[in-house]
């Protein structure tokens, strides 16, 4: 999970008929891709396709018709990679199906305290020492690190762009880094093919950025611009991700091919699979399991899942660090 700091503390399922999709609530929701069944017998086996939400988009903040998460409900901790020394830093709390979570207080290592507000966000001051300052939901596991640096002298383009991702998936967020972005995450314009995404995390120096709902594979403009400050933009490469796996329940000492489709580039993808279940099975290679797509009008990665015993588990799939210069 290295492309931005972030913790998924846990995403509640349950075994059973299978499903293919979660209603939407709230805010509108973004699924990344997930595979959960059950190790079992054949006779007596449960299992279950569930959407595992991590990301989502509270767009203008304002209630819909449903309520808001319970802030009991905060599992994810979005915070900006790095900021400077006394910068404007905005943070984010998801729930396990990926709503933003007002009410939920976070805690610093310096001994600060924020609270999210109803659009699930806190803004706050980076520490004026600069150093790695960690973060964490009240009452979790698990802890969100970020850099403190020295404030840098005002030079070059009052925006800039430095390090951004190859490629992106549709369904989750990414981060861009530089200079000049506004600490306040609704004060930054980002679009994407035109179309206005979201900023769920930001300082100056990074932004945490959730593409817009209608985002088409392949390549797209993203630009960025903060305030009055000028404009700048980067070409990016969003790729959707499709798994294709046997619905049939899994036995222990079984071996299971999962394939997980790339559509919108013929490049290789860097992908990640992360068991969150390893006591039930196994990821043949290690956890996480890092592979490359094979590139081309196919292209596809292939991971091997060994069942160990008797239990649900559960297997997340994302895009592997790809972070480049936007310009060479």
């Amino acid at each position: 999970m290295g492309t931005t700091s972030y913790l998924l503390l846990g995403c509640e399922v349950t075994a059973g008929p299978s499903k293919t999709g979660t209603e939407r609530q709230l805010f509108r929701t973004r699924s990344t891709l997930i595979y959960n069944r059950s190790v079992a017998s054949l006779r007596n086996a449960a299992f279950a396709i569930v959407i595992c939400l991590t990301a989502t988009a509270g767009w203008s903040g304002r209630a819909a018709e449903q309520q808001p998460p319970r802030p009991s409900a905060g599992r994810i901790l979005l915070v900006p990679r790095r900021a400077a020394a006394g910068d404007r830093v905005t943070l984010a709390v998801l729930d396990a199906n990926g709503r933003l979570t007002p009410g939920v207080t976070v805690e610093f290592s310096t001994g600060a305290r924020v609270t999210t507000d109803s659009t699930g966000r806190a803004a706050f001051l980076a520490p004026a020492i600069p150093g790695p300052v960690f973060a964490w939901i009240r009452g979790r596991r698990g802890r969100a690190g970020m850099a403190i640096l020295p404030v840098a002298p005002a030079s070059g383009p009052p925006i800039a762009v430095l390090v951004a991702p190859r490629f992106a998936a549709l369904s989750d967020r990414f981060e861009v880094t530089g200079s000049g972005f506004c600490g306040e995450a609704d004060a930054n314009r980002v679009t994407i093919a035109g179309r206005p995404a979201l900023v769920l995390a930001a300082s100056s120096l990074a932004l945490t950025i959730l593409p817009p709902e209608e985002t088409d594979p392949g390549p797209a403009e993203v630009a960025l611009s903060c305030q009055d400050r000028a404009a700048v933009s980067f070409p990016l490469t969003f790729v959707s991700l499709e798994l294709q796996a046997s619905a049939a329940p899994l036995a222990p000492g079984e071996r299971r091919e999962l394939l997980v489709r790339v559509t919108g580039t013929n490049a290789r993808v860097a992908l990640e699979a992360h068991n969150l279940a390893p006591k039930i099975t196994e990821l043949a290679g290690g956890n996480p399991m890092r592979l490359s797509s094979t590139g081309g009008t196919e292209n596809s990665a292939r991971f091997v899942l060994v069942g160990l015993t008797r239990g649900t588990f559960l297997i997340h799939f994302r895009i592997g660090p790809s972070y480049a210069s936007p310009h060479p």
